[in-house]
């Protein structure tokens, strides 16, 4: 009696065991994953601050006429009276 009521304890333990070391498995597995999106999720919102910088910047040079007239020359073609776009093409490119 004694060594059936023994087995049955162990056999217990050892099911509580492998039960809590499968959830603490599973919860370790949860964390590593949340912790990859949320650095994820960091990467991508330094990328989107850094985008609005830029998209700031470019809106305050757009709005002083100024800063606009390279705009205005690369996208519309056009000039101002007594100026002229005149267009480069690079060098080719020498291999040896």
């Amino acid at each position: 009696m004694k060594l059936a009521r023994r087995l049955t304890v162990t056999v217990v333990a050892i099911a509580v065991f492998t039960f809590v070391s499968l959830q603490f498995a599973h919860i370790f597995n949860e964390n590593v994953a949340m912790a990859r999106s949320l650095s994820s999720v960091q990467q991508d919102i330094a990328q989107l601050r850094d985008r609005r910088r830029q998209e700031e910047r470019e809106i305050r040079r757009l709005s002083d006429p100024e800063g606009a007239v390279p705009e205005i020359h690369d996208r519309l073609k056009l000039t101002r009276p007594n100026e002229a776009l005149i267009y480069l093409k690079p060098a080719p490119a020498h291999h040896p």
